[in-house]
């Protein structure tokens, strides 16, 4: 029997103008949406339907923007949401443990919120960056990155095969950038973010998030959730916590989630959210399974 995952995208995905056609269609999105307002402390409305791409690129924004956006739009799906398995890259695994049950609205949108901020605060005690790398095979690119002495530079997004995000410091991933393309890679590229996520720079984050998620409760999911420390099916709530603290400063194992996704059975992946790059990497990953979006 065919089986369907629900995917749910991270940070980048987020756009001006997003969520405002579910405000505007949908009593229950615009009560969730007021109510994250309410959370927040700010009028995130505001920056999400009408800001400016600037507004909404500040870390404390974007998070529980892409966040509040496909959890809304989980909602509003109602019965169509049935999922077999779900999964989310990065920030979207916490989208995707409210869709499925294992933490409310209210909590989820804390915990993104806190992460954030975390983040933002670990990226300025410790300043880092993050490089996309094309054209390498994933095993040659860890092998560059664990080669370099005295700096830190990790593989932190296995994304696709001939794709993956290396991160740490500016000086670590400068010179695995030169090595990268010493070696063969297509491209090895500086991104525009603000720090080094998923790598041992965000530590102090992981400290900080581990004691919020510590102290909130969770349930167990609907269906099965792939995270990305592990790529493997979890519904032990202690498993799921777990594998959360470890997340800030582990690689996003995306590429062997979305193949374990498919050996376990599914054939259908639909992202929920801002966007499409998931549907992009589920297709260049399984060019087999169906893909299609809800935003």
């Amino acid at each position: 029997m065919s089986k369907t995952a629900y995917v749910f995208p991270g940070q980048g995905a987020q756009f001006v103008g997003m969520g405002k056609e579910l405000y505007s269609s949908h009593p229950v999105a615009k009560e969730l949406f007021d109510k994250a307002n309410e959370i927040l402390g700010f009028r995130i409305t505001d920056i999400m339907f009408d800001g400016t791409d600037e507004e909404l690129k500040q870390t404390k924004v974007t998070q529980p923007a892409v966040f509040l956006h496909s959890v809304i739009r989980a909602v509003c799906l109602g019965e169509e949401f049935q999922p077999d398995m779900v999964a989310g890259h990065s920030l979207g695994e916490f989208s995707a443990l409210v869709a499925s049950g294992a933490l409310s609205f209210e909590d989820g949108l804390r915990l993104v919120s806190k992460r954030a901020l975390a983040m933002q605060a670990a990226c300025e005690a410790n300043p880092g960056t993050m490089a996309a790398v094309l054209g390498l095979p994933d095993e040659k690119v860890e092998e560059v990155v664990k080669s370099i002495e005295g700096a830190v530079v990790v593989a932190a997004n296995f994304n696709c095969p001939g794709q993956l995000v290396i991160s740490g410091s500016i000086e670590g991933v400068d010179k695995a950038c030169e090595l990268l393309k010493e070696a063969g890679a297509k491209r090895a590229l500086r991104l525009n973010v603000g720090g080094a996520f998923h790598s041992p720079l965000m530590e102090p984050a992981r400290v900080e998030l581990e004691a919020v998620i510590e102290a909130t409760e969770f349930h167990a999911p609907r269906c099965p959730i792939y995270q990305n420390v592990t790529a493997a099916p979890t519904t032990d709530i202690d498993t799921i916590r777990r594998n959360l603290i470890a997340q800030l400063t582990a690689p996003v194992r995306w590429t062997e989630s979305v193949k374990a996704m498919v050996t376990d059975g599914a054939s259908r992946f639909v992202e929920v959210g801002p966007g499409a790059v998931l549907q992009g990497l589920v297709k260049k990953i399984a060019p087999e399974v169906e893909t299609e979006g809800r935003q």
